[in-house]
Parts: structure tokens; C-alpha cells; sequence
């Protein structure tokens, strides 16, 4: 899980200091000593480290806080806001150009995902109602403009290319391209190195002059940490970034890079990337990540994440079945897949408060349990899913073995479904319905 390291070490020391009614200005020398020791640990700049106690310290030993009721709570508020600071305050959001096509040119050396995070720009830009076109520019790879051929169907984007010519002539031509067959965004896949070299340098310099980009993205491997924050310096000095995309983010358990890349280079993170899937992308909110970091949650990117999962229309028709009484075994499957579009379990958990990976050792997140009840369903009819009382022993028999599971755990899922039905039946009772006044469905 993201920034898992770093944030149980800042769990204990927060918890030590919750720990005293009153707190001293040693108390919280002390404090900022071990969260020193975990920014370090979790493979932040030196500096950046350095500056970050200064200014927390500073804060934190006022007569404000240690003569307040919550001490402890007022120097986490502080070290809460430094966090976010560090990262840049507020959300960048990438600029869109006023004259078609925006052009964005993603950069970064091999391996840090930059042809899968192309597809997945794409892919979020088409949810805003973009017409993205992918540009293979990596004619040196092997099987590159064929990676990138394969993510961008899966998005439903073009790729345009022309391996026989230059990378150069390959973006003047792409933008000639969305300009005779309307394409208002064109995303540009240049060549990786395995390290930075001179003649890498010298081809982005070139394309970045013929493309003119609204924004040149970095793509950083974050689980790479300081290598990261180097990277994008030397990149940033050579070719001139306007932000940085980082990828793996949710492998990476120290989170350095994220908390440095600001500090170090002065440009802004635009896009995290949280899992492999191809909607796994989302604005890079520092507050967000802060309170993360701290144990405080997430809720807003749960939201966020819940409301693009979820269509409004079937939500408002499976309120009208749970009124009426009349949900089953398909909404039921159709709600699961919804859920699912969300993403995993144990990373949704994560962004409730209070939820970090202390408290989530002792949850137990089984997401072969869910595999298990969509092939449940899936192995029954249509008759079945909708009149779950007529699968008698026979058909249950039948429907474990289609789903690959035993009789008890299709008994255990129906048992299960028809205590639901009972607690929905409640919503058609107009006497139990004044219990739940004021209720919204969360579905």
C-alpha cells in the first residue's frame, strides 16, 4: 500500500504524543527527531527532510499549541499542512489548449511506464469528453508502437504511426494528422533510455520545438525514490518539464519521491498512477496524500472514485427495486461489477480514516470470496436470479458445479441474499419506513 512505511512510523510517534495530556517543547523535539528519522527512511532529499523539521519545529513549540487543550493534535494539524505544502499545496491541474489540438509530450527513461500511463491519459481525457490520439514516437524499442497499438484499443483510441521515419517527423506529422481528421488532443510516446544520455536529450529537444507541447510530462517510477527525484531534476534542467506523472504509486511503501519531487525540481506532480489497470490514473491532490499519510483517510477520491463507477441511472432504478421489493440475484451481480470498477477492496479501505496499514493488518480483505459469488451467479439462469427460491437441491448442485465451488458455499450465498432481502423489505414497509427518514442510498 502507498506511503505504508512511512505512515506507520508517523502513527507511532503521533501516538506517543496523544499520549500526554501536556506537551513540552522536549515532547516535541522529541517528536520531530523520529518523524525525521522516518522522512529519511522513506527515502526523502536530505534537505527537503531539513527544512521540513525547521519549519514544523518552528511551528509546533508556540505558546498556541502547548499551552492549548490538544497539543498533540495541533502539532499533527501542523505537520499536515507541511506535508501538503511540500507536495504543492494545491491540485495542478494540466492546461488545455484554447486552440485544438492539446498537445501532451510524455518523457522518461525505460521501465517508469510511460507507454501504459499514454493509454491511460487517453482514457481519462475521453471520460471528459476528449478525442485523444496516441503518438508513437519509440521506434527504437522492440515491440513499443506494438504496446502501444494494444493499450490504446483497449481504450479506444487511434495510434498513429510511421516507423520508417524520424521521431521528429513522426510528431510533425501526428499534428497534421488531428488537425485534418479532428482530433483535439494528441499525446505523444517518446523513447525511454535506460539512463539519460546525450543523444536522448538532443531527440525530446527537437520534437519538443517541432510539437510545441501545452505540457511536457515526466513519467517517474515512485517506487525508485531518490533515483526518481534526480531523474526528473536532470530532465527539468535539460529539457524544461512543466510536471511529472508518477507511476507505481501504489507499490510504493516509502513514498520519497512523491514527497520530494516538488521541493527539489519546483514542478508540480499532474497524475498518480495507483495499479496497473488502465483507469488506475487520478489527479495528484497533496491534501489528499497528506492525510493519507497521516491515518486521516481519503474520502473525497473514495467519492470520486464511486461517483465515475457508478452510472446515475441504474442507481436510480435500484432504488425504485430495493422500495419496491423487488431486487435480486442480478442487481446483485450488477451492483458487485460496479464495485469493482472502483478498485481493489484493501485500497478503498485504505482511504477510510483511521484505516492505515496498522489498523488494516486485522482486516481481512478476501477478494477471491467476491470472484467466488460472481461465478456463483453467473453458473445460474436467468429464471434463478430472479426467483432464488426455486433453486432447489438438484440445481444447486448444478450451479457448484459450473461456478467451481461446493453446495455449502452456494447455500452459504443464498442464505446470505435472503437475510438482504429481508432487511430491504423494510424500505417497502411504510411503518418501517419512518425509521430510516432522511435516508440515502448509498448505491
Amino acid at each position: 500500500m502507498a506511503f505504508e512505511s512511512l505512515s506507520d512510523k508517523l502513527g507511532e510517534v503521533f501516538k506517543k504524543l496523544k499520549g500526554k495530556g501536556k506537551v513540552s517543547e522536549a515532547d516535541v523535539q522529541d517528536a520531530m527527531r523520529l518523524v525525521k528519522r522516518a522522512l529519511l527512511e522513506a527515502d526523502v532529499n536530505f534537505k527537503v527532510v531539513k527544512e521540513f523539521i525547521k519549519k514544523v519545529s518552528e511551528k509546533a513549540v508556540g505558546s498556541r499549541v502547548l499551552e492549548s487543550l490538544t497539543p498533540a493534535q495541533q502539532v499533527i494539524k501542523i505537520v499536515n499542512e507541511e506535508l501538503t505544502a511540500l507536495m504543492g499545496a494545491d491540485v495542478q491541474k494540466p492546461q488545455i489548449s484554447s486552440k485544438p489540438p492539446t498537445v501532451y509530450m510524455l518523457m522518461g527513461l525505460q521501465g517508469a511506464g510511460k507507454t501504459t500511463t499514454c493509454a491511460k491519459l487517453a482514457k481519462y481525457y475521453k471520460k471528459q469528453g476528449k478525442k485523444p490520439l496516441l503518438v508513437a514516437c519509440d521506434i527504437y524499442r522492440p515491440a513499443a508502437i506494438k504496446q502501444l497499438q494494444v493499450v490504446g484499443e483497449q481504450v479506444g483510441a487511434e495510434v498513429f504511426t510511421l516507423p520508417d521515419l524520424s521521431p521528429v517527423e513522426i510528431s510533425k506529422k501526428a499534428i497534421q494528422y488531428s488537425l485534418d481528421n479532428g482530433f483535439d488532443m494528441v499525446i505523444l510516446d517518446t523513447a525511454g533510455r535506460l539512463h539519460i544520455d546525450t543523444e536522448l536529450m538532443d531527440e525530446l529537444r527537437e520534437i519538443k520545438d517541432v510539437a510545441q507541447p501545452t505540457e511536457l510530462f515526466l513519467t517517474l517510477d515512485s517506487m525508485t525514490g531518490q533515483d526518481a527525484v534526480n531523474v526528473a531534476k536532470e530532465f527539468d534542467e535539460q529539457i524544461g518539464i512543466t510536471g511529472a506523472i508518477l507511476t507505481k504509486l501504489d507499490g510504493d511503501t516509502r513514498g520519497g519521491a512523491a514527497l520530494s519531487v516538488k521541493a527539489v525540481v519546483g514542478k508540480p506532480i499532474m497524475f498518480a498512477c495507483m495499479g496497473e489497470k488502465l483507469d488506475d490514473i487520478e489527479p495528484f491532490y497533496p491534501d489528499r496524500i497528506a492525510s493519507r499519510i497521516l491515518g486521516m483517510g481519503d474520502v473525497l477520491t473514495l467519492i470520486d472514485k464511486a461517483q465515475s463507477a457508478f452510472d446515475e441511472k441504474q442507481a436510480i432504478e435500484l432504488e425504485q427495486k430495493l422500495r419496491q421489493n423487488t431486487f435480486d440475484l442480478n442487481d446483485f451481480l450488477n451492483q458487485m461489477e460496479q464495485m469493482k470498477n472502483i478498485g481493489p477492496l484493501d485500497q478503498l479501505m485504505g482511504m477510510l480514516p483511521g484505516m492505515n496499514s496498522s489498523a488494516m493488518k486485522n482486516v481481512s480483505v478476501d477478494e477471491k470470496q467476491l470472484s467466488r459469488t460472481e461465478a456463483i451467479i453467473k453458473s445460474m439462469t436467468m429464471k434463478e436470479r430472479q426467483k432464488p427460491d426455486i433453486i432447489d437441491f438438484s440445481r444447486r448442485k448444478r450451479i457448484a458445479a459450473g461456478s467451481g465451488t461446493t453446495v455449502s458455499q452456494v447455500n452459504a450465498l443464498l442464505k446470505q441474499f435472503e437475510q438482504m432481502q429481508k432487511m430491504f423489505k423494510q424500505f417497502s414497509n411504510p411503518k418501517q419506513m419512518k425509521k430510516f427518514k432522511g435516508l440515502k442510498f448509498p448505491f
